[in-house]
C-alpha cells in the first residue's frame, strides 16, 4: 500500500549501533563548525525503498543546535550482509528545545525523484521525527488527501517514506494515539 516497507529491525545499538555511527560521524565531520562536538546518537526506525534501507539518526552539537541526516546501505537479499553504505549529514540550529510551540520535532531529505503521469514530477522524500506530545502510536505523512506513509512510534520516534511536492500538494505529517484519535499535525515545510 505505501512506497516502503515498514520497519523490519530494532532501534539501532552495539557493535551495529557503532558501525553506523561512525559513517554519520564521518559524514558530519566537516558540517560542525569550529570546536563543537557531536553528543549522543538517537536513531530512529529504519526504512527501505527501492532496495536501499535508510536509518536516521539525530544527535545534539555542544555549540548548539543539531546534527542530522541518514546513514542508507543495500543488501543483495533478506539476510545478506549490508554493503554500499552511504551517509549524510548536516546541521542545523533549529531544535526543539528552542521551540516549544512544536508538536513534533521533524528532519527531512530528498532520497529520489518520482515522475506521474502527463509529465508530472515529485520528490521521494525521507521524514524523521519524535513526539512531543503524549500518548502518540502512529505517525503518517499526508500529501493532500492521500495518507502516503505511516509508522508507528518507537520510543516516541518515528520514519516516513513519501512522494513529495506533486501536483502542488506538500507533505504534511500527522500523529495519531491508540485510539485513532489526532495529537498533532505539522507541515514539513513553513507556510
Amino acid at each position: 500500500m505505501y512506497t516502503a516497507e515498514p520497519p523490519q529491525e530494532p532501534l539501532p545499538y552495539g557493535r551495529w549501533a557503532d558501525a553506523l555511527g561512525d559513517r554519520f560521524l564521518e559524514a558530519g565531520r566537516a558540517e560542525a563548525e569550529g570546536d563543537a562536538e557531536v553528543g549522543e546518537l538517537t536513531w530512529f526506525p529504519e526504512r527501505t525503498w527501492n532496495g536501499r534501507t535508510y536509518v536516521p539518526v539525530t544527535a545534539p552539537l555542544t555549540d548548539g543546535g543539531e546534527m542530522c541526516g541518514f546513514v542508507s546501505y543495500a543488501r543483495e537479499h533478506e539476510g545478506a550482509q549490508a554493503t554500499d553504505f552511504q551517509a549524510v549529514a548536516y546541521a542545523t540550529e533549529d531544535t526543539a528545545s528552542d521551540n516549544p510551540d512544536w508538536q513534533l520535532d521533524l528532519n527531512d531529505e530528498e532520497i529520489g525523484h518520482y515522475r506521474g503521469t502527463q509529465g508530472r514530477r515529485g520528490r521521494v522524500t525521507l521524514v524523521w521525527g519524535a513526539s512531543l506530545v503524549n500518548g502518540g502510536a502512529v505517525a503518517t505523512a499526508e500529501l493532500g488527501p492521500t495518507t502516503t506513509d505511516q509508522c508507528e512510534l518507537a520510543n516516541d520516534l518515528f520514519t516516513l517514506v513519501s512522494i513529495d511536492d506533486f501536483t502542488g500538494d506538500y507533505v504534511e505529517v500527522r500523529l495519531y494515539g491508540a485510539d485513532g484519535r489526532e495529537l498533532a499535525r505539522e507541515p514539513l515545510y513553513d507556510e
